[in-house]
């Protein structure tokens, strides 16, 4: 059983208190200068902000090139060209696949990132490669992260044949949940894209993932397709839309209605904080479950992302044009136990205004974070961390600790 005592964190960055953890879990908070009791870990907090720590809960894996020489972007516009031109060059990087998704990932634990979605390519020109070594990954950091594995219909179901047989064969081989992608767009047959999907997670009693990247009126049919199988089908608390810009991009009239929808179904979102951002605020009035992801990790399709979600935060509030520190902090939260309620380990955030993760019983996923208040940390994105993983330190100063 691990027994720790944080000395001198704030939470949340208000008033500093020792954090006595005990068996993965927050146990109190005493005054500083408690002294430890006998066999307490003591981790120094140095006055930093405790934060629960990061849930990347849009990430692909599998499609990175984080640690490899920098190369010039050579996609073309669209899902299916970038598709294509990921299929021409993933063979081809300097690393393995294993080597190159173990590794972001290690990347990603140092910066702060204990929980993670992570997606695997399944198609007829990968087969299930790119999906072992996601898997191996995930266990080969399982005492340092969680990681839920969603196999990813890259190319839709419909347009390459043994596609969908591919993507059962993945759920039967450890995917944790299956995906879909642009029902419209990519297989220009919704209702039997949605029906295989849905049908697959029933079979499965599994979670579904679907890329929305489809633009605003036809973003909305798709969404209400969702939402009808999800209704008919009882799936209510198992359906993320992740991406969904073009929601957003609807007049109110229309996005109201159907974000009840959502909270009545507890259809969660992931959002990445593209340039077109989601109405976050909106949805944090319904209770939508959200989370945020760093997507591809400098990779054939974009050479942003860096392994940090600190980054990503700042990011997320910039494009919102967020400037009220309640509304930055915010941006943390979806971030944290946000990402957290995405992959069902946690509640939703309570409004905007919610500040959870650090109560006591809450999990020992924690971060230390410098900084004057949330919102300079945000602003700075210092590299002073310690990252906790159950109560136990697995990185400090943006380096693992202890061997994998």
């Amino acid at each position: 059983m691990s027994a720790a005592l944080i000395r001198d964190a704030r939470p949340w960055g208000g008033e500093p208190a020792d954090v006595r953890l005990q068996d993965g879990r927050i146990a109190a908070f005493l005054p500083t200068g408690t002294p430890p009791e006998p066999g307490e870990t003591v981790i120094e907090g140095r006055g930093r902000i405790l934060l629960p720590s990061f849930a990347d809960v849009h990430v692909h894996l599998d499609s990175t090139r984080i640690g490899l020489p920098f190369r010039p972007h050579t996609g073309s516009p669209g899902v299916w060209g970038m598709m294509l031109n990921d299929r021409v060059n993933w063979r081809e990087a300097e690393a393995s696949m294993e080597e190159r998704t173990s590794g972001t990932l290690a990347r990603m634990i140092a910066h702060g990132t204990t929980s993670a979605r992570s997606y695997a390519q399944v198609d007829v020109d990968a087969g299930l490669e790119r999906l072992e070594a996601v898997l191996a990954a995930k266990q080969r950091h399982r005492e340092r992260a969680t990681v839920e594995v969603i196999a990813f219909p890259q190319a839709g179901l419909l347009r390459e044949e043994g596609s969908f047989e591919l993507l059962e064969e993945a759920m039967r081989s450890g995917a944790d949940g299956g995906g879909g992608i642009d029902p419209c767009q990519v297989d220009r047959d919704p209702a039997k894209h949605l029906d295989l999907v849905f049908g697959l997670a029933e079979r499965y009693d599994a979670p579904i993932d679907i890329h929305l990247h489809e633009p605003d009126q036809l973003a909305r049919f798709s969404a209400e397709l969702i939402v009808e199988r999800t209704r008919a089908l009882g799936m209510t608390g198992r359906v993320t839309i992740s991406h969904g810009y073009g929601l957003g991009e609807l007049p109110r009239e229309q996005l109201v209605p159907l974000v009840e929808q959502f909270a009545e179904l507890d259809i969660s979102w992931a959002t990445i904080a593209p340039a077109k951002p989601l109405p976050t605020l909106l949805l944090a009035e319904h209770g939508i479950r959200l989370g945020l992801g760093q997507d591809g990790q400098r990779d054939y399709w974009s050479p942003y992302g860096n392994a940090d979600m600190l980054d990503r935060t700042w990011q997320l509030a910039f494009t919102n044009g967020f400037r009220r520190d309640a509304d930055i902090e915010h941006c943390i939260a979806i971030a944290t136990v946000g990402g957290r309620s995405v992959l069902g380990t946690a509640p939703a955030l309570q409004g905007a205004l919610d500040r959870p993760g650090v109560a006591v019983g809450d999990p020992a996923d924690l971060q230390l974070i410098e900084g004057e208040t949330v919102t300079s940390a945000i602003m700075d994105r210092l590299p002073d961390r310690t990252v906790l993983f159950g109560g136990v330190v697995v990185a400090d100063a943006l380096e693992l600790v202890g061997t994998a």
